[in-house]
Order: C-alpha cells, then sequence, then structure tokens
C-alpha cells in the first residue's frame, strides 16, 4: 500500500464499514533480540499448542511474527507461513519500541526504522514463509508521527486494534475471553500473543472464544480480507 497523507504509513485498526459479522484474531510472535539466552536455557517464545488448536478449530487468523522469532523457530514460521489459514505479518526484527516511552523498551533510532522492518522481512523469507503480508504492527503498539513519516519507505500498512485481549502474563483464561467476547463487535480486530512465555494461557481462552463467538453468528478472517472489506 502507497504512504498515507503526507508521507505517512497508513494505520488500520478495525473494518469500520457494514455490518457483516466478521472479526479477525491476531496474534503477536515477540520475541526480542537479547532473549535468546533465555531461550537457549529452555524458556518458550513459541506457542504450537496454539497454532494446533487454531487448525482443529479451522480459524483463520494473522500472525504477527518477529524477525527474531523466526529465527529461533523457523520451522514453525515456515509451518505457519505455509499453512493458507495463516498469514504472517511484521512485528518488526527484535520488539525495539518505534517511539519512546513504551514499556521499558529500548528504541530503534529513527533512520533504523525501515531496515529494521525489512530485516524482519528478510528473516521470514530465510525461513521459508510462503503466506507473508505488508503489514507492520508496532512493538506495544507505540508510535508517533516520526514513526509513521520513517517506516513510509517500508511500503506497509501500519495493523493494530480495537480488542484488547488482557492476554499478556494472564493467568486466568476466562478472564482473557471474557474480555474479547465483551469486546467484539462486527469489524473488530483483537490482539492477543503466541508466547508461551509471556501469554501462558492464551490457547485456553481461545478455545471458549472461538465457538461462543461463532455461536453469535461471528466469521473469522485475516486481516487481509478483514481490510479488503
Amino acid at each position: 500500500m502507497a504512504p498515507g497523507p503526507g508521507g505517512r504509513t497508513p494505520v488500520y485498526n478495525r473494518r469500520t464499514k457494514g455490518a457483516e459479522k466478521v472479526v479477525a484474531l491476531t496474534f503477536d510472535a515477540d520475541m526480542t533480540a537479547d532473549q535468546g539466552p533465555r531461550a537457549a536455557r529452555g524458556e518458550h517464545f513459541d506457542n504450537p499448542q496454539l497454532i494446533a488448536t487454531l487448525r482443529r478449530l479451522k480459524v483463520d487468523a494473522t500472525v504477527f511474527m518477529t524477525g527474531r522469532w523466526a529465527e529461533e523457530y523457523p520451522d514453525q514460521a515456515k509451518s505457519i507461513g505455509g499453512d493458507p489459514r495463516f498469514e504472517i505479518a511484521n512485528h518488526s526484527y527484535s520488539h525495539y519500541a518505534f517511539a519512546s516511552p513504551c514499556y521499558g523498551l529500548p528504541t530503534v533510532a529513527g533512520p533504523d526504522m525501515a531496515a529494521d522492518v525489512q530485516r524482519a522481512f528478510d528473516a521470514f523469507r530465510d525461513a521459508g514463509a510462503v503466506h507473508v503480508v505488508p503489514y507492520f504492527r508496532f512493538p506495544g503498539g507505540c508510535y508517533d508521527d516520526a514513526a509513521l513519516r520513517a517506516l513510509a519507505p517500508a511500503g506497509v500498512t501500519a495493523v493494530q486494534w480495537d480488542v484488547v485481549s488482557g492476554d499478556a502474563f494472564a493467568k486466568d483464561p476466562d478472564a482473557v475471553a471474557d474480555q474479547v467476547l465483551d469486546g467484539v463487535r462486527p469489524g473488530s480486530l483483537v490482539v492477543m500473543h503466541c508466547t508461551r512465555s509471556a501469554a501462558p494461557v492464551t490457547e485456553q481462552a481461545v478455545r471458549r472464544i472461538v465457538p461462543e463467538l461463532r455461536a453469535r453468528g461471528y466469521r473469522f478472517v485475516k486481516v487481509s480480507e478483514l481490510m479488503g472489506g
């Protein structure tokens, strides 16, 4: 997509036109560059059970992946990116912030932002992922006008959300499910996570969210379909 007005990267939050009951579940696969030693010691930044559950429930979804995650779990990145139910979008290379302050994250320098995004796309390609889309999610959701201008050369659309699942570091899957179910409206875009380390109850929450939303008449779509509508 071309840059928006004033040479800024366009930002998308949800579908606002039409009353069709569609919802996009998105999952951030976070991993920062300095978490490699923790992964080497056995900490899990992936969540294969979540991906298996989405497949079993036949849920289309978009995974916003960091390049570092793809490097740590190349077989999973290839599998997710080769499954037509899923698409991989960009969540930066190292999950460093593109605006400050942002939850204590280190910050990417403005001149390096577009290159950081491209480095993540390169990591997806190197892992063999096929279904990769030109969407970007800011780490922590943090951005400002300078970041939108700096990212314009990357040719991406920034994708945020309108429903926060609250799954990060949550311990009660029903609380996560309740928050999603209370927030979803036709055209909603939900942010969740695909890291056992940081979001250990997401898979359990999804097992409740999916059938309950389907009972309300909702259909699950990838971000590309949500935006296309």
